[in-house]
């Protein structure tokens, strides 16, 4: 069984989905469609672009949604009865959540960008009255960082924003805080504490105006039914219809992603081949550290693409 899922901000590089747009037209007319549809030139930003725009999380999302379902539409074309009739479960780490939305059907290609042109700029300007920020904990279990949480002391100190991995979790939290969480966290074990370069504390408190808006605009879309099941990063559980979809839509960005508990539910499923498409390979990454039984395969570059036939 095979599941087939889609990385989120920080998979972003520059010149990234290149050989898939020289090489298939269908691409190009992806990239010149969510370029008409969101009026930001994504191409230029993705291949030629020396202001850093594709670090800019306005921009990052969209670039990377662009990237991923290019190639995810390629795949489709090309390999319909070997990978596309096959798949069992679709998922995405945060904004990858939409893009496997859309390669569920249930968004169009231009209703998907353009929320998240509307979601990355939404996030990127939610830092406006409190500067808020992330820091990766690596080396502290997921039930350690949640006693300490517990603590009345610590009450409202920090969010889990993410559960990576095993002995990998990222928070949200004041910038201000900073200093006093990381001795915290490392007095009670955690290895290292990595700042992350984002704009603000995503899934967490700090994105509730954010998450209004995002809800608008969800709300202005009929989302159709999903040709697969979704796991959503919210409740680590399936969708299986539009309604269920969209409700773990709204509650995404205040709330953590469980990516471990998506692996886990993928385990529990008998899914024993997991295809990350998109940019870069975090999340194969991180997953071979959830549980090593998985047969893991990635497709960035067209290279990937000739082998995706045996590799399934």
């Amino acid at each position: 069984m095979l599941a087939i899922i889609f990385p989120g901000q920080g998979s972003q590089y520059q010149g990234m989905g290149k050989d898939f747009y020289d090489n298939f037209p269908k691409v190009k007319d992806i990239f010149e469609e969510i370029s008409d549809e969101t009026k930001i030139d994504v191409k230029n930003i993705i291949f030629n672009d020396k202001t850093n725009k594709l670090n800019s999380t306005e921009f990052t999302q969209i670039c990377i949604f662009t990237v991923s379902i290019s190639i995810f539409s390629i795949i489709k074309d090309l390999y319909k009865n070997d990978v596309y009739k096959n798949i069992s479960f679709l998922a995405g780490h945060s904004l990858g959540e939409y893009t496997a939305i859309c390669a569920a059907d249930s968004l169009k290609i231009s209703e998907c960008s353009l929320l998240l042109k509307k979601r990355g700029k939404y996030m990127q300007n939610s830092n406006s009255t409190i500067e808020s920020g992330m820091l990766a904990i690596i080396g502290l279990e997921i039930e350690t960082i949640e006693s300490i949480m517990k603590d009345n002391s610590n009450e409202d100190l920090f969010e889990i924003a993410n559960h990576n991995g095993l002995n990998q979790i990222v928070i949200s939290l004041k910038k201000v805080n900073f200093d006093r969480v990381e001795k915290l966290l490392k007095d009670k074990g955690a290895k290292k504490i990595v700042p992350l370069n984002v704009s603000s504390g995503f899934h967490s408190k700090f994105m509730a105006e954010a998450n209004d808006k995002m809800i608008n605009q969800i709300d202005q879309i009929n989302f159709n039914e999903p040709k697969f099941p979704i796991v959503s990063n919210y409740s680590a559980n399936f969708a299986i219809n539009s309604n269920e979809v969209t409700l773990n839509l709204k509650k995404q960005m205040l709330n953590r992603v469980k990516w471990v508990d998506t692996i886990k539910l993928f385990k529990k499923n008998n899914v024993n081949q997991i295809l990350e498409i998109g940019p870069n390979k975090i999340l194969n990454g991180l997953n071979k550290r959830i549980d090593s039984d998985f047969k893991f395969i990635n497709l960035t570059n067209c290279e990937e693409l000739e082998n995706l036939k045996n590799e399934l």
